[in-house]
């Protein structure tokens, strides 16, 4: 074995901030700030805009299951980059199309692609940390969602209007061309197991040889084939799964609408309102890394009960708020704890089944998550056009985060350090 006073798997961690920052950062936060000028460009109205986020988180579903699967079977390297140069094409493809329908089938795609590389990103703190750091570990991969939204909110405001009624166009372009040196850097960087390196997961205590890299990755089927009835068949997967469920479907709520309510109900430009928005990203840089190590210490169900509870307090806030004071608070409330409930359950995935099952249970997990944030866009957006405010539609995240924080309480108590 080998030993370092520096391990690999910080650099795997920073790739995989890297990487989450594509995934989720540009493929799917970005549209938060590039609506509005989306639906005056093209003339649609809020449910149609609503679709369209249905649409790419439609696909994020779609793929949330084979991507987990795929990266336990073939490992996440090969997995994450093909799906990120799937999402830097339909990056692209999103400002090229003519029409509502052809964007509908970009976003659909840069969905799948997303999904692709996210989920075994997120798979990989189990690979290479034991269960004692893999909250941390988890926790700051997914702190890429935060400088996502830093990078969309402060940048694409000024795109946007630097080329007028063609800037929503030029947005999708400069994304897609960030998400091409992203791809670059996770080919480069990604390792999928410490075996590949001589080493054992940071943070392990044992001292025997790692395993080879086949028999980590499944080489050897016939001496350790992947049990996968471990995962599809695990009641407290299912309970994880329904609680993610109420983030999926009450955080899109929030993510998708923030910039067009601040603007529609606080009479902000764009470039305030990205501003506001880019907080979120720059407070929530720390999100995953304090809440995950929190989880680490004061349990998985404790930590998802508290995150919840502040997501409740944040989405109620924004309901019935309708200035920059209001829009501020609500965003802080968020921002410190927003990345942090994947992070959870991702390590709380590893610590049910194992590191070598981990992709493919967050996988089956985010199945579930994916189908409330394929719902909530279309659902908040209908909301918003019936009652010509965006109220309703955080009203009823607030009331869907509450019950997540209720059911986090309930999650099964038989958490495995595997």
């Amino acid at each position: 074995m080998i030993k370092s006073k520096f391990h690999y798997a910080w650099i795997i961690v920073g790739a995989g901030v890297i990487g989450i920052m594509g995934a989720l950062g540009l493929g799917r936060f970005g549209y938060t700030v590039i609506l509005p000028a989306m639906k005056d460009g093209l003339g649609l109205n809020y449910g149609q805009m609503g679709l369209l986020g249905t649409g790419n988180l439609i696909g994020y579903l779609s793929f949330s299951l084979l991507g987990g699967f795929f990266a336990s079977r073939y490992g996440t390297k090969i997995v994450t980059v093909l799906s990120l140069t799937l999402m830097t094409v339909t990056l692209m493809l999103t400002g090229l199309a003519g029409g509502f329908y052809g964007i509908l089938a970009a976003r659909i795609f840069t969905g799948v692609g997303s999904a692709g590389a996210n989920v075994p990103i997120v798979g990989l703190a189990s690979a290479w940390f034991s269960a004692r750091r893999r909250g941390l570990a988890a926790g700051i991969m997914v702190s890429g969602s935060g400088f996502g939204v830093l990078v969309t909110g402060i940048f694409l405001p000024g795109v946007i209007q630097a080329y007028g009624v063609d800037g929503w166009r030029w947005a999708w372009y400069y994304l897609a061309a960030l998400s091409l040196a992203i791809t670059l850097i996770c080919q480069l960087l990604l390792k999928d197991t410490p075996a590949e390196m001589n080493l054992s997961p940071c943070g392990a205590e044992e001292t025997a040889p790692p395993p080879s890299p086949a028999k980590e990755r499944g080489g050897n089927a016939a001496a350790a084939p992947l049990q996968w009835g471990k995962v599809y068949k695990n009641p407290a997967l299912w309970q994880l799964g329904l609680v993610y469920f109420a983030f999926g479907f009450s955080y899109i709520t929030y993510a998708t609408f923030f910039a067009a309510h601040a603007i529609k109900a606080g009479n902000l430009t764009q470039i305030e309102a990205g501003r506001i928005w880019s907080l979120v990203g720059f407070v929530s840089l720390a999100s995953g890394l304090i809440w995950g190590g929190v989880s680490d210490w004061i349990g998985r169900r404790a930590a998802l009960c508290i995150v919840f509870s502040l997501h409740t307090l944040s989405f109620g806030i924004f309901a019935f708020s309708s200035t920059v004071i209001g829009f501020y608070v609500s965003a802080l409330a968020f921002g410190i704890s927003a990345w942090s409930i994947p992070a959870i359950v991702g390590a709380f995935s590893g610590d049910i089944v194992g590191a070598r099952l981990a992709p493919a249970a967050l996988g089956m997990v985010t199945v579930v998550f994916g189908i409330g944030q394929a719902l909530a866009p279309y659902v908040a957006g209908k909301l918003a056009d019936a009652s010509g405010s965006f109220s309703y539609s955080f009203m009823l995240a607030a009331f869907i985060a509450l019950a997540g924080a209720v059911g986090s309480l309930f999650l099964n108590k038989s958490e495995k350090n595997m």
